[in-house]
């Protein structure tokens, strides 16, 4: 089987991992999403002094590493072609594929959305879950069509959320098992024993990015719940907010606890900051760090 993959970051270093340890396959060359946004000239000198994870497995196992315009490009299609591609596999990519690319491989064109489809469809699944205090998510393969998120299920695991997670521990062990997981699926839709499910429209939900406001903590309109899964839920890719004053705080994940009784208002004792919530708890928050701009 001959495949090429498309994606970003430590979704595309488990697809790599995943092909390379399932006997038969070929990674024919892998797109990442560093090649689309940047420059040549600044590219070379991001590989030099501070390669990206997915670059340094490229050059540890030489593999192709492809540059195209954009996924839909003439020349990407024309690479799919030329290479007699089985299957696309996509991680993480913000384009949405067209149809004239996604048919071109002859088994199928199959992205990895990390959410148990058709629930949470959108850009960061880890954040919303997390926010949302699920119990559990997970991971889909599932074939591209014209919309995103909204092809057939091919496969699915469900992941348990241990209540320490913010949305760091769960990519990270989504992606695990991601890698761990797609040997035997490849196996499977290669010998033809996947039958792809259409997803439910009326199960579906969507999850857009969250908006700049989110970042700040408002201990009068949230419980103390609330707000201990929207820091838990941003890290690491945003941090949230204290306002004290004209200063601003920044809340360490893994140093927060509820407290029963907690008079209301914001007190800030060395590097920790007590609160008390609508909800009539409090949060403690430890560790905290002031913000330096």
């Amino acid at each position: 089987m001959r495949v090429v993959l498309v994606g970003k970051g430590q979704m595309l270093c488990a697809l790599i991992e995943g092909c390379r340890a399932c006997r038969g396959v070929e990674i024919a060359g892998v797109f990442r999403y560093e090649n689309l946004i940047m420059p040549e000239w600044r590219l070379r000198l991001s590989d030099f002094f501070k390669p990206s994870v997915e670059n340094t497995l490229i050059k540890k196992y030489k593999l192709k590493d492809l540059r195209f315009s954009s996924v839909n490009s003439k020349e990407f299609r024309q690479f799919l072609l030329e290479n007699n591609i089985d299957l696309m596999l996509v991680g993480t990519w913000r384009e949405k594929i067209k149809r004239e690319i996604f048919e071109v491989p002859k088994l199928a064109s199959v992205n990895v959305h990390p959410s148990l489809l058709p629930k949470y469809r959108g850009p960061n699944p880890y954040l919303q879950v997390i926010k949302n205090r699920e119990n559990f998510s997970g991971f889909t393969f599932h074939l591209i069509d014209e919309k995103f998120d909204n092809g057939a299920i091919l496969y699915q695991k469900r992941i348990d959320i241990l209540p320490y997670y913010t949305s760091k521990e769960l990519r990270d062990r989504t992606v695990f098992e991601v890698r761990e997981a797609l040997p035997e699926f490849l196996v499977a839709l290669d010998k033809g024993e996947i039958i792809p499910v259409e997803q439910s429209e009326a199960l579906a939900t969507y999850f857009p990015n969250i908006e700049e406001d989110e970042m700040m903590l408002d201990f009068e309109r949230e419980s103390a719940v609330e707000i201990m899964a929207r820091v838990k839920a941003l890290y690491p890719w945003l941090p949230c907010y204290v306002t004290i004053g004209k200063e601003f705080y920044i809340p360490n994940p893994y140093e927060m606890e509820i407290i029963k009784e907690c008079p209301k208002g914001i007190r800030l004792e060395g590097d920790t900051i007590t609160a008390g919530c609508r909800c009539g708890y409090g949060l403690v928050m430890r560790k905290v760090k002031k913000y330096r701009s």
